[in-house]
């Protein structure tokens, strides 16, 4: 059997999680994508948006470690990743659906544009960056993106099965109580 490398490995899990996402949205009407509910008030836009956030913070962390820098931002919200969700949700409120689509692909595609650009030992070496406190970067991008979607896949599925339009009724709202 023969051994992916670890950018193989990230662009598999990456594109993995997101199908699984966009799977579990693909029968949701807009309406739905912008109710409350998927995880306490959050609506699905807003969690796209958080999820486009997470893209955007690993890019700009990419770029920090190329010009020699330590990638902070990334580094504080992979550490709590509740109080960055946080401030995401705060900034993604009054965005067009269409916009939030729009970068939640485009933001995906420059993280692969730049992970493409890595070498096998730029993503394993747990030396070869100084600023990553001895973490392989491989790691600290799959805590980050695919990991940190997979964790919200079940709230989505959950939410998207007990969606009724609203003149059937109410879509129930999903605490993590529920699952």
């Amino acid at each position: 059997m023969v051994k992916m490398s670890a950018l193989e490995d990230l662009l598999d899990n990456l594109d993995a999680a997101r199908e699984r996402t966009l799977m579990a949205l693909e029968m949701l009407p807009d309406e739905a994508l912008v109710a409350p509910g998927v995880i306490g008030r959050w609506s699905v836009a807003d969690l796209l948006s958080i999820l486009t956030a997470w893209d955007a913070e690993v890019v700009t962390g990419l770029l920090r470690l190329q010009q020699g820098k330590a990638p902070d931002n990334l580094l504080a919200a992979v550490a709590n990743p509740d109080l960055y969700n946080a401030g995401r949700y705060q900034d993604a409120q009054g965005r067009d659906l269409d916009v939030i689509f729009e970068d939640f692909q485009g933001a995906r595609l420059h993280l692969e544009q730049w992970l493409g650009e890595l070498s096998e030992r730029a993503l394993t070496d747990p030396r070869h960056y100084k600023g990553l406190g001895g973490v392989p970067l491989a790691r600290i991008i799959a805590k980050a993106t695919y990991e940190h979607e997979g964790r919200y896949l079940l709230f989505l599925t959950t939410f998207a099965d007990r969606w009724e339009p609203e003149d059937e009724g109410e879509a129930d709202l999903i605490t993590l109580a529920d699952i």
